[in-house]
């Protein structure tokens, strides 16, 4: 197991362990949940101030590079992390590979985007209150490492190999906030606007610098070259298929 992987194993840890403080507090404490509400964000400290720093760390991570212990499949944006092939890029190949990348991540837009209006429905009617809400933000939290290091169900749409060469990798923090958008309050609306920013950049990055995205001109996005070793359970059979 890589380095890398055994720390997100720990942030899994981490984020399981947050998701069952959050389940705990809203069982004996539901009125801290009241944080969420409107502009309550200001009222009073509560372990829901914690949550939604963390989560802003977690979103600036995404916009600076880092280099140690964050996967290339989040900071393949920046140049630094580019590895250019010693061969010519095939340009057309790599804008007809960014047409259908792109085409199937929008399919898991639209599915998404589907859910939160389910989600946001269920709220509006009385059906889910506040604390499920922040519940719900908060499961995906921990489901975002869950397709990293064991199964991802979106790949069965987008097709990519790995996390590493993944479309959308960096679309999880607006994947996990949009559900409470309805909520219609600063603990929501300032998440969701940061998390519009860091897809804004992403997606910018992927039709300004394309073959950031491709590993069939970035080197650092071909399994030879991977150091995350992130999707163990695919690595030793790809590997032989690139090679």
């Amino acid at each position: 197991m890589s380095k890398t992987r055994k720390i997100y194993f720990l942030r899994l840890i981490g984020r399981t362990v947050v998701f069952i403080i959050a389940i705990l507090t809203y069982i004996f404490d539901r009125n801290m949940f009241e944080v969420a509400k409107g502009w309550n964000f200001f009222n009073r400290f509560s372990l829901l101030h914690i949550l939604w720093a963390l989560w802003m760390v977690d979103m600036v991570l995404q916009l600076i590079p880092v280099k140690s212990h964050i996967s290339i499949g989040s900071q393949k944006v920046f140049e630094s992390l580019f590895k250019p092939i010693k061969e010519k890029i095939n340009y057309k190949n790599l804008k007809q590979y960014i047409k259908d990348t792109t085409a199937t991540a929008y399919k898991v837009m639209a599915i998404w985007i589907a859910l939160t209006v389910f989600v946001s429905v269920l709220h509006l009617c009385g059906i889910i209150d506040t604390g499920i809400m922040v519940l719900t933000a908060t499961f995906f939290y921990v489901c975002d490492l869950i397709c990293i290091l064991i199964w991802c169900p979106f790949r069965l749409i987008m097709h990519n190999k790995c996390c590493t060469t993944c479309r959308i990798f960096n679309w999880d923090h607006l994947m996990m906030f949009l559900p409470i958008i309805a909520l219609n309050s600063f603990f929501s609306w300032s998440l969701v606007i940061f998390a519009l920013a860091v897809w804004l950049v992403w997606e910018l990055c992927v039709f300004m610098y394309p073959e950031r995205f491709w590993e069939n001109s970035n080197m650092a996005l071909r399994c030879s070259e991977c150091t995350d070793k992130l999707c163990t359970q695919y690595c030793r059979r790809l590997k032989k298929q690139e090679w």
